[in-house]
């Protein structure tokens, strides 16, 4: 993108969005979404041209050079339409409902988004990457936008008509339902899934592959509560099979956002904060469910990359890497045989029997350091050491590279999502720096981005955005929940139950149950939204209903559990469409598991710390775990009667009643169903 220069800037320049701010100095005259614009476009008569993409998206650039820095096209852009920018990582809520209709016209979409509409927000005309002009069949923007005006001019009841008609229909999406949730919704979900498997590479569906991390929780649970081993099985070979191909970076970790091929051997370059943070839960699930230590070290590299290159000085995390740089996209990524001959030397040989280099120069696994060190005659030990000191040294040499873009704002429910993935493996792995790690980012989220009325969006550099979703409440929420069964300090339920009482307060539907997206007097929209499918994030209504019906448990308080069953009747699209409403489904598995809690009491909190870490170690996930202490009876009040001896001890409580105490962890494990806990782990 062009370099910062005021003076030739437009309204963008003013915006603190990375995105909006790459679009500057394009000749387009942008606005941001404002009611300005809107006002304009009603004084001039003139359709809107609405622009929605985000900092890191390939195609975004590839439109923004084609055509947004091009004076014909923008000459012709601004003449016929008042043309408006939104990054859709801050503003959801708008991308979420012209995707919507997006999807109803063309059946399809993604970013860049291509919207025309009327001054009154009702679209009529959706796609998403237009070129310039016209290629392979394809109109581009030099075709499109004189029809656009000649029907605007001409024949505009046409236009509104149909404009009117999509705008019903995105109304008549959130209306409610009396279904009701039962097994057979879940059941419906694993047939759905298994039906798409891609039995040969793993995951779902064909290219492009994306890793859908959501869908793998919801397959852990399902075997967990029903031992249907299929469903154990698509998730290993899923996680494997991402891990081996080239959406994994072997050389710096963590996840590129998606693969272009089913195998998943070339990907989509960009890195997304949510997707390491639910790749990292699903990792950690597999490993708790499988005992494979794979799992657990895959979980730990991405973290190694998120700690190492997305954090922000204050604990906070960054949204995303970009895929481009001056060289290409992913150049920073990819590597040539001279590449890796040069830099390794000697060496080269057995790393390229270890890795593999597509086509286009993305490292994929091709022997298991065990295959190697069987080939070799050498120690499995030697063989990952050897292989370690390599991807170091090609790490390095990277370095040296032209990085890409990061996109440095903080966005509070992707944190609140990598909050959770840290305090998660803080459990697991019983490593208490990913527990503070959670810690300073849930701080920063504290700090500055609450105010009175509950979580914020956005922050980029001092600068908050004066806006919230549902999604980062209950995003938020979660990360919290997650930090308190790691921390066990009260502090942290007390936050949780505020940020979900703001949530009721700022988003619940009072008339007919259920969260919008964006708070009550929003006006700025067409639509108010009320999500329940999953995207590229869990549904927002989803998580809620996970959050509450652990909240419930954790507290004893009724009223979670109330709500979380007003929740239910947004189950019929998920009945209808099971498989993209998979942490629905999830939540719904901890409902049907038949939940517990079990409250550790003990004079000596390292004693139960190390009891419950060793519990934690396994795959529980309709379990709560709380550690009694003085403070924590006011948050839980049902705690307070609850002896503190010298020795650890455990309470199982199931459906408002517990047993008697138990002492020995293995006891406490045959309590909790142990035949589904994997005894490489026990």
């Amino acid at each position: 993108m062009s370099p910062p220069n005021n003076s030739t800037a437009n309204r963008l320049i003013d915006e603190q969005s990375p995105y909006l701010r790459q679009h500057a100095h394009n000749p387009v005259d942008w606005y941001p979404w404002t009611e300005e614009a809107f006002e304009r476009a009603r004084r001039e008569d003139k359709p809107i041209f609405l622009s929605i993409g985000y900092s890191t998206c390939h195609w975004c650039h590839v439109m923004a050079h084609e055509s947004f820095e091009d004076k014909e096209v923008a000459a012709l852009l601004n003449d016929t339409f008042i043309c408006i920018k939104v990054d859709r990582e801050e503003r959801p809520d708008i991308d979420r409902m012209y995707m919507t209709a997006a999807q109803l016209i063309t059946g399809t979409g993604g970013w860049p988004l291509t919207i025309m509409m009327a001054p009154d927000k009702q679209p009529f005309f959706a796609a998403t990457y237009l070129p310039k002009r016209a290629r392979y069949g394809q109109p581009g923007l030099m075709e499109i936008v004189p029809r656009v005006r000649e029907l605007w001019n001409t024949d505009r009841d046409e236009l509104l008509a149909t404009a009117g008609r999509l705008t019903d229909a995105l109304q008549t999406m959130s209306r409610p339902s009396d279904e009701r949730p039962g097994r057979a919704t879940l059941d419906g979900g694993y047939r759905q899934l298994h039906e798409q498997y891609d039995a040969t590479h793993g995951g779902f569906n064909g290219a492009p592959k994306f890793p859908t991390p959501h869908r793998l929780l919801f397959l852990l649970r399902y075997w967990r509560r029903t031992s249907v081993s299929e469903a154990l099985d698509m998730v290993e070979a899923t996680l494997q099979a991402m891990h081996n191909g080239g959406m994994y970076d072997h050389v710096g970790g963590g996840f590129h956002r998606y693969a272009t091929d089913a195998r998943w051997l070339v990907p989509h370059y960009e890195k997304m904060l949510y997707d390491q943070a639910l790749l990292t839960l699903a990792h950690l699930e597999a490993y708790q469910a499988t005992g494979r230590q794979r799992c657990a070290d895959v979980a730990i590299d991405t973290l190694a990359y998120v700690l190492r290159d997305m954090q922000h000085p204050g604990g906070a995390f960054y949204a995303a890497e970009d895929a481009d740089t001056p060289d290409g996209e992913g150049a920073f990524y990819r590597w040539s045989l001279e590449d890796i001959e040069h830099i390794l030397g000697n060496e080269a040989a057995l790393f390229l029997e270890a890795y593999g280099l597509s086509d286009e120069g993305t490292l994929h696994r091709r022997a298991t350091a065990k295959e190697l060190a069987v080939q070799r005659d050498m120690s499995v030990r030697d063989i990952r050491h050897r292989l370690s000191m390599m991807l170091d040294r090609l790490r390095r040499a990277r370095q040296e590279r032209d990085r890409p873009l990061r996109d440095d704002k903080i966005l509070a429910d992707w944190n609140g999502l990598m909050i959770a993935a840290l305090a998660r493996a803080g459990q697991v792995l019983d490593d208490d720096r990913y527990v503070e790690a959670a810690e300073h980012a849930a701080g920063f989220i504290w700090q500055h981005l609450r105010d009175g009325d509950g979580i914020l969006h956005r922050y980029r550099d001092g600068h908050v955005m004066q806006r919230g979703y549902a999604s980062d409440a209950a995003f938020v929420t979660w990360g919290l929940l997650e930090l308190f069964m790691a921390t066990f300090a009260p502090v942290h339920l007390r936050r949780a139950v505020r940020v979900q009482e703001d949530m009721h307060r700022r988003f619940w539907d009072t008339e007919h149950g259920g969260f919008y997206l964006t708070e009550h007097g929003s006006a700025d929209l067409l639509v108010r939204d009320k999500p329940a499918e999953d995207g590229a994030v869990p549904s927002a209504n989803a998580v809620a209903m996970y959050n509450l019906l652990r909240l419930g448990h954790l507290t004893g308080d009724q009223r979670w559990a109330e709500r979380a069953e007003q929740l239910h009747h947004l189950a019929a699209p998920a009945a209808r469409y099971p498989a993209a409403h998979a942490m629905w489904l999830s939540a719904l598995e901890f409902a049907f598991d038949t939940p517990r809690e079990v409250v550790v009491t003990a004079s000596r909190r390292r004693d139960a710390m190390s009891a419950i870490r060793w519990i934690q170690r396994h795959y529980l996930p309709h379990t709560v775990i709380l550690l009694k202490s003085p403070e924590l009876a006011d948050v839980a009040p049902f705690t307070a009667d609850m002896d503190t001896g010298d020795e650890v001890t455990f309470y199982v409580c199931t459906g408002h009643a517990c047993r008697a105490p138990l002492s020995d962890p293995k006891e406490l494990l045959d309590a909790l169903d142990p035949p589904r806990c994997h005894p490489g782990i026990s």
